[in-house]
């Protein structure tokens, strides 16, 4: 067989140094070329951790057992051998940024989960990485007040997360440095400076929203396939909003994290919120600053009492979910009776309220002109299987109503109901969001969710009773809210009000603080939810697309208005056209929608759908085994692994 030579850059000789020849046949396996390689330049190291990198064909040649001929490598190739480990400058959700040695050969999914090993985070299939957008200041300032938090020299422990008696992972206690790193990703940090969040990247409209999404790498390819290099910045974040699993006894960072990423969606205005909402977050940020501060109060361990209320108020799970027992199956389920005000909002009409007798029962609510009437024929029967559920509230003039979009063949009907009072709303509101996800008020979850709506409207219940002077000089209102509220209050106006909410979560230990602050933000309305520019198929404009853990949203681009609501428990399948990059998905009813994406690759849209797919079918017995290949299957395309 004829010999040729092949040229290869060998990264450790210098940049400068010239390519490496050496003489090989096609049918020469790659160990083989390594080999040579490394005979050749005559260096003394470990090269367990170096690779061949295929420049134009951008490209791993990690199957050492193949042969040239297999892997297509001619004389022209021009190949690399670099580490496949690599320096890479994360930013974390708290806004910190830290430096540690990602992997840029193997799948991002791959990736992601050594990078969350070393910060000893669980679950990391429910983050990613991103590419970061730019601040509003100069890149040389951005550079220079950079602080790096140095996680190279941390070793990794094989295996699962494991905490010694003093809660600290084994591999950060090797030094005082490591152990005041942990400190950092673990315990939250003071309220940003007003300054600091106006120089952030805000969106401005749902346009904006649909741009940063666009930004997510591909968990099937690597960093190095994606144009990243080495000492690039990339952003770590919780990319689907499935919390499985969450205790508080070894979830420290990835607890801290997540209400990290909550806190800057809300003070971002990434997500929406009602001003009494707002300064019910403001009020719990500032108690959780206090008690971070304090480090007597600051243990791992913790919060132990909060786990039940952990694990029901954090795992969101995917519609289709019952935990009704058999012999509850076999009962039936109990109504809701009362008068209710209905509101259905119309074009050039001044109607407001009108009072009805409703029924509520399994999925339904069924209206009545009066009680008497109920055991006839309803004025309408409302189907709130797949509506969509949104609080209209303002306990301080109580106002108490339910906005309902439900699914119509023209669209989504829009209809308001009005309760008469707090303990009346709480058992609606629970209710309509169960019959949302298909499920009845027979299901073990309502009660508890009857309890998380009325705990909320109680911490937004002025407390008059209340004797702690209504100052307090270490306070910086115009840090714990969004920029919206800045410009509307001067802080001596926030003062008083945060100060008023924060009696009502003073008492709150720090992780019951956190879990409430992600409680309250799991309740917002647009929550969890990802945009995306589309055109559907038929349609001459542009539409946005939101993507969520239960659902797909479709959004009038003009007006912001939800139009149709899809929901995962009836997808029967969904493909995408690689060809013409149109994403095509059939619903139970014949119903089937096809789209082609604006500003994103339809790849990104393709691996959400999967993603979420993926996470409904994880369970607390499988918690320490995670199904990668089953991830790639359903995400991954026709590449995938």
């Amino acid at each position: 067989m004829a010999v040729w030579d092949l040229s290869v850059t060998v990264e450790d000789l210098g940049p400068d140094s010239a390519p490496v020849k050496i003489s090989v046949t096609s049918d020469l396996h790659i160990g083989g070329v390594v080999y040579k390689l490394v005979e050749q330049t005559n260096l003394k190291k470990d090269w367990s951790d170096h690779a061949l990198w295929w420049e134009q064909k951008q490209q791993w040649l990690l199957k050492t057992s193949w042969t040239l001929e297999k892997c297509g490598v001619h004389a022209d190739a021009r190949l690399i051998f670099t580490p496949q480990h690599k320096l890479l400058r994360l930013g974390l959700p708290n806004g910190k940024t830290v430096i540690l040695q990602g992997c840029f050969s193997t799948p991002v999914f791959r990736t992601v989960m050594g990078i969350c090993r070393v910060l000893n985070i669980r679950h990391p299939e429910e983050l990613s990485l991103l590419q970061p957008v730019e601040e509003k200041k100069k890149k040389k300032e951005q550079d220079s007040s950079e602080e790096l938090y140095d996680l190279t020299q941390v070793p990794i422990s094989a295996g699962s997360v494991q905490l010694l008696t003093n809660g600290i992972p084994a591999h950060f206690t090797d030094s005082p440095k490591n152990e005041a790193v942990y400190k950092m990703l673990s315990i939250s940090l003071p309220s940003p400076t007003p300054e600091s969040i106006v120089k952030l990247y805000r969106p401005a409209s749902v346009v904006d929203k649909t741009h940063l999404h666009t930004r997510w790498l591909d968990s099937s390819r690597s960093l190095m396939q994606q144009g990243i290099q080495e000492n690039d910045k990339l952003w770590l974040r919780f990319k689907y909003y499935t919390f499985h699993d969450m205790d508080p006894k070894y979830d420290g960072v990835r607890m801290t994290q997540l209400y990290e990423q909550a806190r800057w969606a809300i003070l971002l205005e990434d997500i929406d919120c009602t001003e009494e909402e707002m300064m019910l977050c403001g009020a719990l940020q500032y108690h959780i600053g206090k008690l971070s501060m304090d480090q007597d109060k600051v243990s791992p361990c913790q919060g132990m009492d909060d786990l039940e209320m952990a694990l029901k108020s954090l795992e969101v799970k995917m519609e289709g979910e019952s935990n009704s027992t058999d012999i509850l199956d076999n009962m039936t389920a109990p109504e809701l009776n009362g008068y209710l005000k209905i509101f259905r909002p119309k074009r050039l009409t001044l109607k407001g309220y009108k009072q009805y007798w409703c029924k509520f029962q399994d999925t339904s609510i069924s209206y009545y002109k009066n009680k008497e009437d109920c055991y006839g024929e309803p004025i309408q029967q409302l189907n709130l299987k797949g509506c969509e559920v949104a609080p209209e509230v303002n306990v301080g003039a109580q106002k108490f109503c339910i906005k309902l979009l439900i699914p119509a063949p023209e669209g989504m009907n829009e209809i308001y109901l009005r309760c008469e009072d707090e303990k009346q709303y709480s058992r609606w509101m629970a209710g309509c969001k169960l019959a949302s996800k298909c499920l009845t008020l027979l299901d073990s979850s309502y009660e508890s969710e009857v309890k998380n709506i009325q705990t909320f409207l109680s911490m937004q219940r002025c407390n008059s009773s209340a004797s702690t002077a209504q100052t307090d000089d270490t306070i910086n209102t115009q840090s714990l809210v969004s920029p919206r509220y800045q410009k509307k209050y001067k802080p001596k106006q926030l003062t008083p009000r945060i100060l008023e909410a924060y009696q009502n979560v003073a008492q709150l230990s720090l992780t019951s603080a956190i879990l409430k602050f992600l409680q309250i933000w799991q309740a917002l309305p647009d929550f969890g939810i990802s945009y995306f520019m589309v055109r559907f198929k038929g349609s001459r404009k542009d539409e946005v697309l939101g993507i969520a853990n239960n659902r797909l949203i479709r959004i009038d681009l003009g007006v912001g208005d939800v139009v149709k609501t899809w929901r995962y428990n009836n997808m029967r399948q969904w493909n995408v056209n690689w060809d013409i990059r149109q994403v095509a998905i059939e619903f139970d009813g014949n119903i089937n929608i096809a789209f082609s994406c604006v500003n994103a690759d339809c790849k990104v849209v393709h691996e959400y759908i999967g993603g979420y797919i993926f996470m409904s079918t994880r369970s607390i017995q499988q918690n320490e085994t995670l199904n990668e290949e089953l991830f790639h299957k359903l995400t991954g395309g026709h590449d995938a692994l």
